[in-house]
This record gives C-alpha cells, sequence and structure tokens, in this order.
C-alpha cells in the first residue's frame, strides 16, 4: 500500500519517470541487495533519463526534419568532394553554440538534404534547438504572415532556433520581397544562432543569383563569416549501381572457368 501510494505521489509531482522505474525495480529481486542511497540514486538517473529522452523526443518533432539521417549513415566511398575531416569536425555540435554556419552545394542527386539532416539530428541529440524548412516554402511562409499581421512574430520564431536549416536554397531566381525577408532572417540570426543552407547552386554564384548587389553583399558577408563551406562534385548517387555480391552458384562457376 505504501508503495502504490509512492508511486502516486512521484506522478503528482510529475517525476514519471521515477515512478515508473520504482514500479519497475520493486519487482526485480537483485534490487534488495542495493543500499537505500544505490536505489535513490539509480531512481534518480532513471528519471533524469527519462526526461532527456522526452526532450530529445520533442526537439526531433520541432526540429521537422525531412528525413531520419545520421552522421554514420554519410556515404564516404563515393568520389563526390565530402571530406571525412570536415564532418568528424561537425559531428561534434559544437559548432551550433559557436553560431558558425554550414553551406553546402552540389548538383542534383548528391544527398545534400541527407547531410543537412544528419547535422540537424545531431544537433537536437545534444540538445539543440532545431527547424527544417524549404526555401520556398520558408518564402511563401513570411509572404503570407505579411498578410496576416504576423510577420515579426515569424521572423521572430526563425531568429530563436538554435539550428536553423534551409535546404533547396536559389532553386528559383529571388524576387524582391524575398531578397528582403532572406536578408532579415539571416540578420537576426548572425552571431545567435547557426545556419545550414542546402543548394544546387554553386556557393560562388551566391551572390549573383540573389539578385540585388547591395542586399547580396550583406546576406554572404553574413554567411560566409566563419562558415564551413562543403562543395560537392562528381557522380550523382542516385546514378551510382549498387554493388552485388555474387551468389554461391555465380561464385563457384567463376572460379570453374578461372581454373
Amino acid at each position: 500500500m505504501l508503495n502504490q501510494q509512492t508511486i502516486s505521489i512521484l506522478h503528482s509531482l510529475k517525476l514519471h519517470g521515477m515512478a515508473s522505474s520504482f514500479e519497475e525495480r520493486l519487482t526485480d529481486s537483485n534490487q534488495a541487495s542495493l543500499s537505500h542511497d544505490e536505489f535513490v540514486g539509480l531512481l534518480v538517473q532513471d528519471g533524469k533519463l527519462y526526461r532527456d529522452n522526452l526532450r530529445l523526443r520533442r526537439l526531433l518533432k520541432k526540429a521537422k526534419l525531412r528525413q531520419e539521417a545520421s552522421l554514420e549513415d554519410i556515404d564516404y566511398i563515393a568520389p563526390r568532394g565530402l571530406e571525412r575531416q570536415v564532418m568528424l569536425e561537425l559531428a561534434n555540435p559544437e559548432w551550433v553554440p559557436a553560431f558558425r554556419n554550414v553551406l553546402v552545394s552540389g548538383p542534383a542527386g548528391f544527398c545534400k538534404s541527407f547531410i543537412a539532416c544528419a547535422l540537424g539530428n545531431a544537433a537536437a541529440r545534444a540538445g539543440y534547438t532545431v527547424l527544417y524548412v524549404r526555401a520556398p516554402r520558408l518564402f511563401e511562409t513570411l509572404q503570407q504572415s505579411r498578410g496576416d499581421g504576423s510577420h515579426l512574430k515569424a521572423l521572430g520564431r526563425l531568429g530563436r532556433v538554435q539550428l536553423l536549416i534551409i535546404d533547396d536554397f536559389l532553386l528559383t531566381p529571388l524576387s524582391d520581397s524575398e531578397r528582403r525577408d532572406l536578408l532579415e532572417v539571416i540578420e537576426d540570426r548572425y552571431q545567435v544562432g547557426a545556419t545550414i543552407i542546402a543548394s544546387q547552386c554553386p556557393i560562388r554564384d551566391w551572390h549573383p543569383n540573389i539578385g540585388d548587389p547591395t542586399l547580396a553583399d550583406a546576406v554572404c558577408d553574413r554567411l560566409l563569416h566563419k562558415a564551413y563551406k562543403i562543395e560537392m562534385r562528381g557522380d550523382s548517387m542516385r546514378t551510382r549501381k549498387p554493388v552485388t555480391k555474387p551468389d554461391k552458384k555465380e561464385a563457384i562457376e567463376n572460379d570453374m572457368k578461372l581454373n
């Protein structure tokens, strides 16, 4: 009876992780050998792990990543100019609180979105707030916010997130309002947040493709400052033929031919 009261009190205090752990450990005979301080210490650890997992699920849900991607699954075998050393450095998400940007460029089929989402996933798992958005949808949302009077709030949300991922940048020429919105977003995030931008347009061509030279100067100056540049080239990952191993029968026939 006392144990049930303890579990109820833990739930009432919103210590759900500790309550679940307490209930499970009561049924484990191995826990009887633990001292009181050891038992309580394990409950506290379980409670913290429970909260950490809840926070991670919330962060990943709010991040709206385009795909489930991890840095461990990145392919370095394909010759596409992706340097393992750079990715190993980015695997440590300390670049996020250092407000450094990551600029990824390359033709279609080079898994730029995968790399961006993998970095976003790693940042979320480290406890940072992340938001993924495609550039066309970003500009459309900001344009709509002008109509309903929430434009400043929309810009504020984009400025507060610790890591903003903008994918499919410069797929089409920017309108004047899009150029101005882009400057506002980048300006609000300069030295207060990290940004990942993925684009099919080579980084060297961003300035002329933004359109207005004055706005392009301001945008590129803030984006390129202390930025990691990942410029990929080579054959598209989508055109690569998967490497398959010959089955046992085929291997035996090949050996017979060689002999």
